[in-house]
């Protein structure tokens, strides 16, 4: 597999949107999701005086990128943790605040393109879908244990599926008969459980199935909602941060966060505005950005993606 065409999405713009927090001696940047560490050798290249943590929950993740980033040696340093362990990590560094921190929250190209691993619908592959191959209930798992009424709400809520409650019944029916174990059989369900007119709109059908099932298999939203304002809370003043989200309840999280850190908290009517309610954050984006027409050309994995930026720019009240 070459690692080449791995473009990351918005690289340049995560780049610059970090950079004025990452020029001086002894900076440090977290990439909470290394992946195959394209944004991590960017950062290392770009900013010579900083210095690298960089998480990632997949062992075979970190392999590749640590022979990747084998050439800044001890400027790196790579941690197989999830992201919401972020405090825990910094604090065995002996770190306690960081200058700049990175999300990129897409499945990592890689384990889109392994075949094995499941996450794809494009070929044949067992239903596993783990990020961390080692922990945790497979996609199969879930889609053979779990009742009906919980299928549905995870179709709706991770997926945003219309037709929830007819592929449900179908995938019901159908492991009453034998479980499911590969993604072929899933898709072909999921094809033959929708009317006509729900097919003709937005790419494979079995897309929102397959997101809902990963985000759940992972913990993805749950482990975000705890991530998010704890990397916040590690940032140093002055300090930036950037995610990148891939669908809009990712995207309404971050967005979630970031705007609590940037609101005046005081209760109206005060003359002055203490300390203590005064914003943490200063938001670096209006609204979400979007990757530009050039880039999704050349990428189409950037397509879906939203950009959001904060700078922290006072301490946490006390």
């Amino acid at each position: 597999m070459s690692q080449s065409r791995h473009v990351p999405v918005m690289l340049q713009r995560c780049l610059d949107m970090l950079a004025p927090a990452l020029t001086g001696p002894g900076a440090v940047v977290v990439d909470c999701t290394l992946g195959l560490g394209g944004h991590s050798e960017a950062l290392l290249t770009q900013f010579p005086e900083a210095r690298l943590v960089a998480l990632d929950r997949d062992k075979e993740a970190l392999r590749l990128s640590g022979e990747r980033l084998a050439p800044f040696g001890d400027r790196a340093t790579l941690v197989h943790a999830v992201y919401d362990e972020l405090p825990d990590v910094l604090d065995r560094l002996g770190i306690p605040r960081v200058q700049g921190i990175l999300f990129d929250l897409g499945v990592s190209s890689m384990q889109l393109d392994e075949a094995d691993r499941g996450f794809a619908y494009a070929q044949d592959a067992p239903l596993d879908m783990r990020m961390d191959q080692t922990t945790g209930m497979s996609a199969a798992e879930v889609l053979n244990t779990y009742p009906p009424g919980e299928l549905v709400r995870i179709l709706r809520a991770y997926g945003e599926e219309k037709q929830a409650k007819r592929i449900v019944s179908a995938v019901v029916r159908e492991r009453g008969k034998e479980p499911f174990s590969n993604s072929a059989r899933l898709v072909e369900l999921i094809r033959d459980s929708l009317p006509q007119a729900a097919k003709r709109t937005g790419g494979n059908p079995a897309k929102r199935t397959f997101q809902a099932l990963r985000i759940e298999v992972n913990g993805e939203l749950s482990v975000l909602e705890q991530a998010i304002p704890a990397a916040v809370k590690v940032l140093a003043v002055g300090g930036r941060i950037a995610v990148l989200s891939y669908h809009s309840l990712e995207d309404r999280l971050v967005k979630q966060v970031f705007a609590a850190g940037a609101a005046n908290t005081a209760p109206p009517g005060l003359p002055v505005v203490p300390e203590r309610y005064q914003p943490r954050l200063k938001l670096l984006t209006r609204g979400a950005e979007l990757p530009t027409e050039e880039e999704v050309a050349e990428n189409r994995r950037a397509a879906p993606a939203r950009l959001r930026g904060a700078q922290r720019i006072r301490e946490e009240a006390e």
